[in-house]
């Protein structure tokens, strides 16, 4: 329904987007996950219509964004990270004039605002003017001006942006029913509890390249291999520490007394050091892999900034 085949964006000498390739099904929510100035906007601006790639193509619905551009919009809604409506204008005035725009006419066009305005909420919101709205709710009419053309296909760009936490669990139903009813939702983010939350399937997305692509589950049996490890001893844990040292295949990431946190890559290395624990007969209360988690994985793929 959303497909990007090698999606590349440069602006002079700098790369905003390289080489990007996904697809997002009918009835399906992409998260996608990643710092600030990571290319998610970028990405969502290609697809959307409003930005040519330098490389690469883009379909909405089977139709190609470069060969049938107005076709391509036509199934396609979208709200933009600054989604703003003129304040003066009512709701049902702003979505009249945004669904006459998108073709929509006379009883058609009444039918189908009062339509989307139940389907979302606003249905008491109508007379009131846009600028008196909160948050929450200005999103709301955003998302009732994407669906406005029955598009098959939403891109939403940092939607919970600004929402307190009721109002965010409150969209967060609205996109999952939308995906319900068979609409292929890309959205992005750079909140990771809320693509935790939503998404079917995370891409995570740095420095304008694929980092990471599958569902949760996925993504965390991946990240195991290259979990920390757990090791409590009975013993001297300084005294383990030094010895540690002498290894290269680990790492050790903290020490509490006892408790050791180390890293080190995949399963043999994890034997191996069970192995050598056990010839110097240390005594062992712990030995654990620690499950990892998304936030552990974001991490890892994109450096210590925070996620949220």
């Amino acid at each position: 329904m959303i497909r990007a085949d090698r999606l590349s964006k440069r602006f002079g000498p700098v790369s905003a987007v390289e080489d990007l390739s996904f697809e997002v099904a009918a009835g399906e929510i992409l998260g996608f996950l990643g710092p600030n100035g990571a290319g998610k906007s970028t990405t969502l601006r290609m697809l959307s219509g409003y930005w040519p790639p330098s490389s690469g193509a883009a379909a909405i619905a089977g139709l190609d964004l470069a060969q049938s551009s107005l076709a391509a919009r036509r199934r396609l809604g979208y709200l933009p990270e600054a989604f703003a409506a003129p304040p003066e204008l009512r709701v049902s005035e702003y979505l009249r004039f945004r669904a006459g725009l998108k073709g929509l006419a006379g009883r058609e066009r009444r039918a189908r605002v009062q339509e989307v305005a139940q389907q979302l909420g606003l249905t008491e919101r109508l007379r009131q003017t846009c600028g008196s709205l909160s948050k929450g709710y200005r999103q709301r009419v955003g998302l009732a001006d994407a669906l406005l053309n029955r598009p098959p296909a939403l891109l939403l760009d940092e939607p919970f942006t600004g929402l307190d936490p009721l109002q965010r669990v409150e969209f967060r139903d609205q996109l999952a029913q939308l995906a319900r009813e068979g609409h292929a939702i890309l959205f992005s983010s750079h909140v990771l509890p809320e693509v935790d939350a939503l998404a079917e399937r995370v891409l995570i997305l740095h420095r304008g390249r694929c980092a990471a692509l599958g569902s949760r589950a996925e993504l965390i049996q991946a990240a195991r291999e290259e979990a920390p490890l757990r090791v409590v001893t009975a013993g001297d844990g300084a005294a383990l520490e030094q010895a540690l040292l002498g290894l290269a295949a680990w790492r050790l990431l903290r020490r509490e007394g006892g408790a050791l946190t180390l890293q080190a890559q995949g399963a043999a290395e994890r034997q191996s050091l069970f192995q050598w624990l056990a010839q110097r007969r240390e005594p062992m209360l712990e030995f654990r892999v620690l499950e990892p988690s998304l936030e552990d994985l974001f991490r890892r793929l994109v450096g210590p900034q925070e996620p949220a």
